[in-house]
């Protein structure tokens, strides 16, 4: 055998083992991503629910997505939705209460599994959690303590360093009157009930807030407030807030809506919360 000979034999032989192990490599390393990829499938939120059953829901207290009524029993648009929700999936379902600014850090956390409490949609969140489509809209507007502004002549005699305007914390609301009304005070309030308290005893002018709350604090007392706008000062969108890398339960969801937007549930559900307000005598006044 000539030296070229026995020289082409061995490289032949190496690039066979070369081959043979580069093959090896690739095997190894597909199987890790999908056996990566196949746990990440079932760290899933969804797969979680199912398999032990049971649904975390956050929520905060703020009419008329939850409420409570003479009872202490929850009520409310969100509570519904939630209940059906679990009710489909076949789980339990555990409401835990936050205070408004505290549910995405709970989401994120992981102390709950989604929010369903009347959420706007925005880019700022976003870039946090996901949200699944929007199955409600709400209008924000204002309600104003009468003796406050009796001598008020327009919505801009409220920009004015004298005035004391009052949101809940972590709000679009907040946003919106910080926009609106960059001269005036604005004091945020950990929860509805107390921002709605603030301009009902006196404390603030006016609250901003998510319709139908002007509406529910207004119906409430007549005598000590009002609604000045005809129109809402902003229309938003809402919907569940999940962790992201939870698409699995993002897709459920999504699938949820569509399929009780097309039987008319939802609608109803909404309809009865956001339009007749019929569920007054229910809850306790403030």
């Amino acid at each position: 055998m000539t030296l070229l000979s026995r020289f082409n034999q061995s490289f032949s032989v190496k690039c066979i083992f070369t081959l043979l192990f580069a093959v090896l490599c690739m095997q190894t390393a597909y199987a890790g991503h999908a056996g990566s990829y196949n746990t990440t499938a079932h760290q899933d939120a969804f797969y979680t629910v199912i398999k032990k059953g049971e649904l975390r829901v956050g929520i905060s207290e703020v009419a008329p997505w939850v409420m409570k009524d003479r009872h202490g029993k929850l009520i409310g648009f969100e509570i519904d939705i939630a209940r059906q929700l679990a009710h489909d999936m076949g789980v339990k379902l555990i409401f835990k209460q936050y205070e408004w600014n505290k549910l995405i850090p709970a989401l994120l956390k992981g102390k709950i599994d989604l929010i369903a409490s009347g959420m706007s949609i925005t880019p700022q969140r976003s870039l946090k959690v996901d949200f699944s489509h929007p199955y409600e809209s709400s209008g924000y507007s204002l309600v104003s303590n009468l003796k406050l502004t009796k001598n008020f002549t327009s919505i801009s005699d409220l920009n004015n360093k004298d005035v004391k305007i009052t949101a809940v914390k972590g709000t679009v609301s907040a946003e919106l009157a910080r926009k609106i009304f960059p001269k005036a005070r604005l004091e945020l309030k950990n929860t509805a009930k107390e921002a709605s308290a603030a301009v009902v005893e006196g404390h603030a002018h006016a609250f901003v807030a998510s319709s139908p709350i002007p509406e529910f604090t207004t119906s409430q007392h007549p005598e000590k407030c009002d609604m000045p706008l005809s129109k809402p000062l902003l229309q938003t969108k809402e919907g569940f807030v999940v962790n992201k890398g939870n698409q699995e339960l993002l897709n459920y969801l999504n699938s949820w809506i569509v399929a009780h937007n097309a039987d008319g549930w939802i609608l109803s559900t909404h309809k009865y919360w956001f339009k007749t307000l019929q569920w007054q005598h229910n809850v306790k006044k403030e």
